[in-house]
């Protein structure tokens, strides 16, 4: 009982952090490499897209096929890679629980008044979508960290820490070697 309830204050405390979602974060690499023409930032977007869709196949998700989607728009916008993925996985399970060819994995412009929100044409259409909304709606109106966003996004008050735990559980998920090498190379 007490080993559970010292786990449950770790996890409250991990949660609380209010770490900034707009840095992309840096990841170092041995510096021995197989070919001298791959270059240290592509290394680092091929680890994070096998990680991703490593972890979202796991999830039986959907939108596995767009990893490399959500960390390009990710860096293009200087978003935290995982964060628009963990958007998804608090509102639809990561694509499992959408309206019905909506691809709305995100729950995106439900305040418009349409009942489910905004239709996209594909997940690369929604996740270029959301990124966008999330820098220039969210981000650049000050709202840098989940807890702030969420307060603007959701009506529901764990919302915030709903997504970072999706967040965590992508950073620390570690894909099989082989799949990982496979999407590496």
């Amino acid at each position: 009982m007490k080993k559970l309830i010292l786990i449950a204050l770790a996890f409250s405390i991990i949660l609380s952090h209010a770490a900034p979602v707009f840095a992309v974060e840096k990841t170092s690499f041995p510096t021995a490499t197989i070919s001298s023409t791959v270059d240290e930032a592509s290394k680092t977007a091929d680890m994070r897209v096998a990680k991703l869709k490593g972890y979202l196949e796991a999830k039986g998700s959907p939108m596995a096929d767009d990893a490399r989607h959500f960390i390009t728009e990710a860096d293009r916008l200087g978003l935290d890679w995982k964060l628009v993925a963990a958007i998804a996985g608090n509102e639809s399970y990561f694509g499992q629980h959408v309206p019905y060819n909506s691809y709305n994995g995100w729950g995106w412009a439900v305040w418009t008044g349409m009942s489910y929100g905004a239709d996209f044409n594909g997940w690369g259409h929604g996740i270029t979508t959301v990124s966008e909304g999330l820098k220039y709606e969210y981000i650049d109106d000050g709202l840098v960290t989940i807890e702030q966003i969420g307060h603007r996004y959701a009506a529901d008050p764990f919302w915030s820490d709903k997504v970072k735990f999706f967040m965590d559980q992508i950073e620390t998920f570690e894909p099989d070697s082989v799949k990982l090498l496979t999407l590496a190379l």
